[in-house]
């Protein structure tokens, strides 16, 4: 069981606005207030990823919500130029820079939807001037970047790793955070190939990164109780409980040798997104926290009591949901 990192929550609080114009391709330069950071003050991150249809947006809409009931403000960038709507707001959208749509329907590109993103995701990473822009110079600060669901991107693909490298030279302490569908993975052969999804991420970008597993409101009563063994794997108890479900024979050595490789290291757990349950909510974001150093910095608290009993609320997750 993957157990919980009891952190303090702190807040800050700002507000941001940008305006721009938008020629061809939608160049926009975003009009910030100047002011200039406070020299050791970093700023943070969450570069939200994962596969089409894994919930990001509907997890940075949700985490934003959570934040702002704990007086914390967060800010969303949309970098998914292929995006129709979204239900945040957002402080910058890469659509303003270019879209796909625009992209496609230039005779002299020919691109479908695959190579125009891709194409797109190339053309933001030349014009990051656009990003620093939209960003401004603001201490503190605390920003979730909404990802495209292309794989490519975080595989072997570098714009993703550039933008990371760019971020850090911005003074922002990054965090994958990796997101899968559960009701994808409540299978075993699916569960291994988000694995490996989710590990090439971590091998490319090369920042801490915290798994998530997301829509777990949206399992059943028999899921629920299956996917706890998932969070936490035995990769060689999930291969014995799962002998008729990988068929094939051919690949029977490859497979034990990366199930093995991955439990040997332990370098892949997930954590539940329940995003009808603040406490599922509230644990994603301390181990996120915890991970960028998120309030380090700042004047230290005494925890409060209910911080101090919230050590079993991890395992009072599932227990209450096993009990449904």
């Amino acid at each position: 069981m993957y157990k919980e990192l009891r952190l303090r929550l702190v807040h800050t609080s700002r507000s941001r606005k940008w305006v721009g114009v938008a020629p061809r391709l939608k160049r926009e330069v975003c009009r910030t207030a100047p002011g200039k950071p406070r020299v050791g003050m970093p700023r943070y991150a969450q570069l939200v990823m994962g596969p089409a249809g894994s919930g990001k947006s509907t997890y940075c809409a949700t985490m934003v919500q959570h934040c702002e009931a704990l007086n914390r403000s967060v800010q969303v960038v949309n970098l998914d130029p292929a995006a129709e709507h979204f239900s945040y707001p957002v402080m910058a959208d890469i659509r303003e820079l270019i879209e796909v749509d625009d992209v496609m329907e230039d005779d002299s590109l020919r691109f479908g939807p695959n190579g125009g993103l891709v194409f797109c995701m190339e053309y933001f990473a030349n014009n990051f001037d656009w990003l620093e822009n939209c960003l401004g110079h603001v201490e503190d600060d605390y920003i979730l970047f909404d990802c495209p669901g292309q794989i490519e991107l975080y595989t072997h693909l570098p714009v993703m790793k550039q933008l990371v490298q760019q971020l850090e030279q911005w003074e922002f302490r990054v965090c994958g955070v990796f997101l899968v569908d559960s009701q994808f993975m409540v299978e075993s052969f699916k569960f291994i190939s988000g694995i490996l999804a989710a590990l090439s991420a971590m091998i490319s970008l090369e920042i801490p990164q915290i798994n998530i597993m997301t829509k777990m409101d949206l399992l059943s009563k028999k899921a629920k109780k299956e996917i706890e063994k998932f969070l936490d794997p035995d990769m060689y108890s999930l291969l014995e409980d799962s002998t008729s479900d990988l068929r094939s024979k051919k690949f029977k050595k490859l497979t034990n040798a990366i199930c093995g490789l991955i439990d040997d290291y332990s370098m892949v757990r997930f954590l539940p997104y329940d995003q009808s349950d603040e406490e599922s909510m509230n644990i994603v974001l301390q181990h996120i926290d915890f991970a960028i150093q998120y309030g380090e910095d700042l004047e230290f608290k005494e925890p409060k009591e209910h911080d101090v009993e919230s050590a079993s609320l991890f395992d009072e997750y599932f227990q209450e949901r096993q009990n449904e």
